[in-house]
């Protein structure tokens, strides 16, 4: 039988004549030293505090709970940002004192409960609750912890402005875009996508320049655009009970070109600027350009593009004329043509500003799905329902949005300012610590040969002059 026991003198070979010998014996260390940055950021912007009071409703047994709602969302909210994706990670980390400091807990080292004592964070199991809470909390006995999915999105885009300042902007631009999570079971909503030629879900993402609005998830079996109008609405709503006076854009790819959602904003006074999947017809419109943009790829001028603007209508698919933009391009594999449909007026913007300025940068938003995605384990949705799985998204976008706050509040100014999730977390908050807990004090004391010290120090100095959020 394999006993337990904690490994030491590990032989690990020899230094010249030194023998190199490892051992799980340095006392109580963690690996997580820059936790604490992340319980100042919280304590700044009380983006978890403030979800867990606004859209969960907690129907436990109030006089049996050990954990309440906040701690469980801090517990796995911090711990997708220092890389814990799992729920099973947490039945080794809550051993862990100085996460537990972080999360918040009064006893570190431990709890004692009917005369037991149990680590201070709570397992993989109870986390297990929040996660696959069901509506019918009434029926079911232990997960008794619903989330309100309406107050859940509100709460994204009402973040949004509240960290966005008092005075409203002439313009916001809300980035719509796709992305596939695919999925390795047989989770309820799987269905084969063709374009990704996999099983996945095909959630909707909604960005104003760096900031999460909105994480929406939709099975791959319809139109990837079929919930943007109802998502829009939403936020639109909000934002205009804040800021009536503000232009709001829409702006996205070929996938959203849908007569329904460019009618809806046309009626409810939203701008749009989106993709239009090229075809004959609109090919034939801009055969002058082609022909321009070709002789001068040719002629050695670069780079070879010529715009047109001109309005345009399907044959039947759209219920009136809109303006069009065609960029006629020619590259060294050929002609490239592209278009955009869009609402706003041509004596307000060119064709080429429009273009340039106006749709390319929505790029940018694929970079902000892929550190929501790839770093903070937005496609881990290994749930066995839909439900579960879009709590698991908004788990994951909450992390993001606390990782916006970091770099808004900590970062600002900073070589920093602009780093991924996994930067920050390589650079700043996985840092060897020994952790003393006193009567009086907890002591971290922190690896004396970290290379980023000086920038941990100005990151703390920077939370430490922003104010407490009230509650």
């Amino acid at each position: 039988m394999k006993t337990e026991c904690i490994p030491s003198g590990l032989d690990c070979g020899h230094l010249g004549r030194r023998q190199i010998t490892l051992g799980f014996d340095g006392g109580k260390l963690s690996s997580d030293g820059g936790a604490p940055l992340l319980r100042m950021t919280e304590e700044r912007a009380g983006i978890l505090s403030g979800f867990a009071a606004d859209c969960f409703r907690d129907h436990r047994l109030q006089t049996r709970v050990e954990h309440s709602v906040n701690d469980l969302l801090t517990q796995r909210v911090f711990g997708l940002v220092l890389g814990y994706e799992d729920l099973n990670d947490h039945d080794q980390l809550r051993h862990d004192p100085l996460f537990a400091v972080a999360v918040g807990k009064q006893a570190p080292e431990g709890r004692k409960r009917r005369a037991q004592q149990g680590p201070a964070l709570a397992s993989s199991a109870t986390l297990n609750r929040l996660e696959l809470a069901t509506p019918d909390h009434e029926r079911d006995r232990y997960k008794k912890i619903e989330l309100d999915f309406e107050a859940a999105d509100r709460f994204f885009v009402r973040q949004f402005l509240k960290r966005s300042g008092e005075t409203p902007p002439p313009e916001v631009i809300l980035d719509l875009d796709n992305s596939d999570i695919r999925l390795h079971g047989h989770q309820e909503g799987r269905f084969f996508h063709g374009y990704y030629r996999s099983y996945c879900y095909l959630p909707l993402y909604v960005f104003c320049g760096d900031h999460l609005l909105a994480a929406h998830l939709q099975t791959s079996d319809k139109d990837g655009a079929k919930d943007a109008i109802t998502v829009c609405k939403l936020l639109v709503e909000e934002i205009r009970a804040k800021w009536p006076e503000t232009r709001i854009v829409l702006r996205g790819d070929s996938g959203f070109c849908r007569d329904g959602l460019l009618s809806w904003c046309e009626s409810e006074g939203v701008d749009y600027v989106v993709g239009l999947a090229r075809n004959s017809r609109l090919q034939a419109e801009i055969a002058d350009e082609l022909a321009l943009a070709e002789a001068l790829f040719e002629s050695g001028d670069f780079p070879a593009r010529v715009y047109a603007d001109f309005d345009y209508e399907t044959l039947d698919s759209w219920s009136r004329r809109r303006r069009v933009v065609g960029k006629a391009e020619h590259l060294e594999k050929g002609s490239n043509p592209r278009f955009i449909v869009t609402s706003l007026l041509r004596d307000e913007v060119d064709a080429h500003v429009l273009y340039e300025h106006g749709y390319c940068p929505r790029g940018e938003m694929e970079n902000r799905i892929k550190e929501q995605q790839l770093y903070l384990f937005g496609t881990r949705t290994s749930g066995a329902t839909l439900h579960a799985n879009q709590i698991r998204l908004y788990l994951s976008g909450l992390a993001y949005v606390l990782v916006q706050a970091f770099r808004d509040l900590g970062l600002a100014g900073t070589s920093l300012a602009k780093a991924r999730a996994d930067t920050i977390r390589a650079k700043l908050l996985k840092i060897a610590a020994r952790v003393e807990v006193t009567v009086r004090r907890v002591w971290v004391r922190l690896s004396s040969t970290c290379p980023f010290a000086k920038a941990f120090a100005d990151v703390h100095a920077r939370l430490s002059m922003s104010p407490l959020v009230v509650m």
